[in-house]
């Protein structure tokens, strides 16, 4: 019989827990609520609309941890610990009742170490169940199995998402931060290396932040402009969990730490725009006639200074055609989006089954127009293949894949059919 979800036990309120409950509440569930005090669960509780507050009962672990037998689904989302995550379950796990599932919201926390040691029926009835901030507006749902959970479970969960919540599911292997957050973080840590040879050659912030915007099919944000938004303090905890967990010889390695200027930043707190009048890479401050000056903070003297425009004279707006134009814009955009192109085709196979679940988690989780396939088929596989072997480097696994095929895109027949990893095309499973 397959699993059915018609009511949500989230444990813990914050951010994401109570994004949770709310979606949940909004489509028509019963949703239990609880956290350590009364004060984290009513702070919880304003993140869902009114006309559902008659669905939520609230309380609190110590008093009300026992109510879970009464729901279908128990959602993790407390703090991003894993013996605080090991510690809740084992409190959980004798208290909820048999063909319930249950799952964690971790960002990136690999299944199997939360599941390590536990019994066959937690195993069997557990996933990761990532949604991204914020739950209301993110459309990405990331469905992650471990070895022994229930082929019933994930598709419960599936079928949960993407018609009661309206998600775009996508399916992840359970490897460190799954498929979003492996690619989009690559993106932003190597990124802030990558771009300081461009800042020392004169190039602004605001310049890198403009040619990895719109040219290359990235929100306007850029790069500093993310990390901001996200906050260095995040991006700091992301990293010590890939300098963990990451493959020996994985690329990401050389970049989970931060360079010295921005580590200065993360220690006094000047970590984006939770850092109210502070800053990060930026901030805006409001003048005694009530105008407000936007600021950037340059890292090459470390120093405030007034924002300036962007100088993108000679960069293209063709969809990623900038990473081929011989100038320092070119040279910019090759190396950070180019180079999260290339680390994204060497992880279909460990992160994902195929590039269709890469290419989904990328637009739904980060907004980018296009995912790193989709991307690659615009400029064109080949010349991105010509180069890196000009430049004497060994193709990733999907464009080595591709070149073998003797084919010239991932996507065929307008996008209804993909190239796998075994060189063949496959029809492409609809969105959800």
């Amino acid at each position: 019989m397959s699993r059915q979800i018609e009511s949500v036990a989230v444990l813990g309120c914050g951010t994401m827990g109570s994004g949770i409950a709310a979606a949940s509440a909004a489509a028509g569930c019963r949703v239990l609520m609880l956290d350590v005090d009364t004060d984290a669960v009513e702070r919880g509780l304003a993140a869902v609309d009114d006309d559902h507050r008659h669905l939520v009962e609230t309380g609190t672990f110590d008093d009300d941890l026992a109510k879970i037998a009464d729901y279908d689904w128990i959602c993790e989302a407390i703090v991003e610990d894993l013996d605080t995550k090991r510690a809740l379950f084992e409190k959980v796990e004798p208290l909820r009742r048999d063909g319930s599932v249950v799952s964690s919201n971790t960002s990136g926390i690999p299944l199997r170490d939360i599941s390590e040691g536990f019994d066959d029926r937690f195993r069997a009835d557990i996933a990761i169940t990532h949604f991204f901030n914020p739950v209301k507006v993110m459309k990405l749902f990331e469905l992650v199995p471990g070895e022994a959970t229930d082929p019933e479970v994930i598709d419960a969960f599936a079928r949960f998402g993407a018609e009661q919540l309206a998600k775009g599911v996508v399916h992840a292997r359970d490897t460190v931060n799954f498929i979003g957050n492996r690619i989009g973080c690559f993106f932003m840590l190597s990124g802030l290396h990558l771009a300081k040879p461009f800042l020392l050659n004169g190039m602004s912030q605001e310049t890198i932040d403009g040619v990895l915007g719109k040219p290359v099919g990235l929100p306007p944000t850029g790069l500093y402009g993310l990390i901001d938004l996200i906050g260095l303090d995040v991006m700091d905890l992301v990293g010590k969990n890939l300098d963990v967990n990451l493959p020996p010889d994985d690329i990401g390695r050389a970049y989970t730490t931060f360079p010295g200027v921005e580590q200065q930043m993360l220690q006094r707190g000047q970590l984006g725009r939770k850092a109210r009048g502070v800053g990060g890479f930026g901030r805006v401050q409001k003048l005694d006639d009530g105008s407000r000056k936007h600021e950037t903070f340059d890292l090459r003297n470390a120093e405030w200074r007034e924002a300036e425009a962007p100088d993108l004279d000679g960069v293209p707006m063709d969809l990623g055609e900038v990473m081929f134009v011989d100038s320092m814009h070119g040279e910019l955009a090759w190396q950070v989006l180019g180079g999260t192109l290339r680390y994204a085709a060497d992880l279909v196979g460990e992160i994902a089954d195929d590039i269709v679940n890469v290419d989904r988690a990328i637009r739904w989780g980060f907004n980018w127009v296009e995912g790193p396939f989709e991307l690659l088929d615009t400029v064109g596989p080949r010349r991105v293949i010509e180069r890196i072997e000009a430049e004497g480097n060994e193709l990733p696994r999907m464009l080595a894949v591709l070149r073998d095929a003797g084919v010239d895109t991932f996507y065929a027949d307008d996008g209804r059919r993909f190239l796998g990893r075994d060189g063949e095309y496959h029809d492409t499973p609809p969105e959800t």
